[in-house]
This record gives C-alpha cells, structure tokens and sequence, in this order.
C-alpha cells in the first residue's frame, strides 16, 4: 500500500518560515520524481516545487527563491523548505510522487499552511 504523510504545517506570521515533510512508503521511492502542490480556497491546485530522482529541481515563479525542495532517499522523505512566507502563501499543501512516463501520481492527504498576522 502506497502512503504519503505530510506534516509541518500550521500558522505563522508573514516573513516567517515553515518546513513540510512528507514520508513515502510503498514504492521504491529513489525512482521517482516527487514534487509539492497547493491549493488555495476556490483556486486550483498548482506545482509549487518539483524534485526529479537526480535531484534536479524545479520552482512555481511565485516561491522562486523562498521555498526549497529536497530529498532524502534513504529515508524515503521528501521536504519544503518555505522562507519568507506571505498571506498569498496560504493554502493547503499536498505531497506528491510519480514514475514518468506513467501519468499515475500518488497524493498525500495535504497539511494547511496558514500565513497570517
């Protein structure tokens, strides 16, 4: 059975930092690209960061700079580091993990992030 766990969410004022987490199980997790989407209320679901099985990365233009995506292979985690935060940053935040070239994505439950003063 394959699981994404995110956590590390929560409530923080703007210009702070928050750090996500998200633990993969079920897979042969050093294989596949993994990434980190939000979702705000009444908008869609976006990439915020990507990271291939090589560790290239890749950022939504909004968080460029703020945010970093890394991995841990050997503990089959995947993190995103969010700096700088602002109120637009607000949403909740999925995990995600595919094999291209397969179009099947697993997706964790999500964890709320809110920037608020």
């Amino acid at each position: 059975q394959v699981q994404l766990v995110e956590s590390g969410g929560g409530l923080v004022q703007p210009g702070g930092s928050l750090r996500l987490s998200c633990a993969v199980s079920g897979i042969s997790f050093s294989i596949y690209v993994a990434g980190w989407y939000r979702q705000a209320p009444g908008k869609q679901r976006e990439l915020v960061a990507g990271i291939t099985s090589g560790g290239s990365t890749n950022y939504a233009d909004s968080v460029k700079g703020r945010f970093t995506i890394s991995r841990d292979n050997s503990k089959k985690m995947v993190y995103l580091q969010m700096n700088s935060l602002k109120p637009e940053d607000t949403a909740i935040y999925y995990c995600s993990s595919s094999r291209p070239p397969s179009s099947y994505v697993y997706w964790g439950q999500g964890t709320q992030v809110t920037v608020s003063s």
